[in-house]
Order: C-alpha cells, then structure tokens, then sequence
C-alpha cells in the first residue's frame, strides 16, 4: 500500500479482538518508534511496551472515561519523553508515537493514542503522576501518551479526502477569506 492509502486507512481504533500480536508485529511497531527522527538527535523518547493483561487493566483508569480501551489491547505503548536532553521532547515523543500508529495500520492492526499529559487521574493527581508510580517511571521522564494496540474488532470507513478541511490550509499568508 502506498503511503498516501494507508494515511486515509489509518483511523482510531477503540475496540480491539482478544487474538494477541506476534512477537514481529510487535518488534516493527517499536523499530517505527526508534526509527523516529528528533530534534538534534537527541533521542529524548524512551517507550515502555505492555502486554501483561493486569498491567493494562491498570493502565486503562489512567484517565476517567477515555482510556479504557487500553484493558483490551494486545500492547500499550507508554511514550515518554526527558525535558533536559531535549527542549523538543513532546514533539519527539508525538512523532514516534504516529509512526507506531502508522506502522500498525501499515500490518492491519488497530491503535488508539490516549493522551496523558496535561490531563487528570483524579483531583489529587494527574495521569502521568499515576502512570509513572504504576509503573516505576523515574524523574526527570514524563509521559506523553499510551498508544494501545490490537487487532481490529470491526473496520472503520476510510478518510474522504473529498472531506478534507482545505480552509485550514493558507498559501503565503494567513487569510480569513
């Protein structure tokens, strides 16, 4: 599939079949993630991969009512990113986390990025605080997301690029017109 295809293909995917991924699936999801290029080369990502059901069970109350597909993956990807090797590092963190996404989609598995930074586990502490004391995430890294894959319970219709918002998109200057 060409690459243009496969970005009108690529669609979240919230419900996943319980048939795991192989081992290689897995692998070319993470070689996408260290494949990612960053600003100055610097790395700054660092991925830690799911696949124990009770772990991703946890991992799905990260956030009230928007990740729990994460307990019917058959992988979690929890991105993070070092604010002091690099400035960049959510934009690194952002990149690495669509070419895991573009990758699946490119083997017909499904994946879903549920946002963690900014965003609230409860009114005491944020999702990226119970992320990483879930998991023994050390400072300085912060999570970015998780990114739960799986097979696809149910195609999604493709994108319509007849749909495309082209007002979003301004030649030589920003125009209201």
């Amino acid at each position: 599939m060409d690459f243009h295809q496969l970005l009108i293909r690529r669609r979240s995917t919230r419900k996943f079949t319980e048939e795991p991924l192989s081992s290689d699936e897995s692998r070319l999801i993470l070689e996408a993630a260290l494949l990612s290029p960053t600003s100055k080369n610097s790395h700054s990502w660092e991925f830690i991969a799911v696949e124990n059901k009770t772990a991703l069970e946890q991992l799905s109350v990260c956030k009230p009512h928007s990740a729990k597909m994460i307990a019917q993956a058959s992988l979690a990807v929890v991105v993070l990113g070092n604010p002091l090797v690099s400035e960049a590092w959510v934009e690194d963190a952002s990149i690495a986390a669509i070419n895991m996404q573009l990758q699946a989609e490119d083997l017909g598995i499904g994946s879903c990025w549920v946002q963690v930074r900014g965003r609230e586990f409860s009114e005491t502490e944020t999702a990226g605080e119970y992320i990483n004391r879930l998991l023994d995430i050390p400072m300085p890294l912060e999570t970015l997301c998780v990114v739960a894959f799986g097979r696809k319970l149910k195609l999604s219709s493709p994108h319509n690029p007849e749909d495309l918002l082209w007002n979003k998109v301004h030649i030589e200057k920003y125009s209201t017109t």
